[in-house]
């Protein structure tokens, strides 16, 4: 169950910066649910929400390729560590790394990161963002549910068979 989440969240990811790539020029935008929903074109150097999103921070850059490295291993570590975590908690720390690597690969590849989900209402744009970080944002909420309500956890073989 581990990697094939993260997997998925990889493909589904790098497919859809790819139509965006091929299909909007950067800064163009495709209302699709008017007032509420557009397809945009934009990049992002830094993090989540603009942070460090500035052309001027090739430290920046540096700092964010690492740190992603870095999670990207402890996850990988934590995943091969974990002994009776909830399906939740497995299912998040899975979407959470489809997530990073989807993201590194953009950074790695052309030093920023595509971004092409817009929601608003109005005049008021929540930051746009993509199926990286979609999938980083949920996986963090069922990490969080599952701690917080200590979902349950997984049976074992021996549990299973034995009633």
């Amino acid at each position: 169950m581990i990697i094939w989440p993260a997997l998925l969240v990889v493909c589904l990811d790098q497919a859809s910066k790819i139509a965006v790539l091929k299909g909007l020029r950067v800064y163009e935008s495709v209302p699709l649910v008017d007032g509420f929903f557009n397809l945009v074109h934009v990049r992002n150097r830094g993090m989540a929400f603009g942070f460090m999103n500035r052309s001027d921070m090739d430290l920046g850059f540096w700092i964010l390729v690492f740190a992603t490295i870095v999670a990207i291993f402890l996850l990988l570590f934590w995943f091969y560590h974990m002994k009776g975590e909830s399906n939740w908690t497995t299912l998040g720390l899975s979407l959470i790394l489809g997530g990073a690597i989807g993201n590194l690969i953009d950074r790695i590849r052309l030093h920023e990161v595509i971004d092409f989900l817009d929601f608003h209402v109005g005049a008021w744009h929540w930051p746009s963002f993509n199926v990286a970080d979609a999938a980083i944002t949920v996986g963090a909420f069922l990490v969080g549910l599952s701690l917080f309500f200590g979902g349950a956890p997984k049976k074992t073989a021996s549990e299973t068979h034995s009633g």
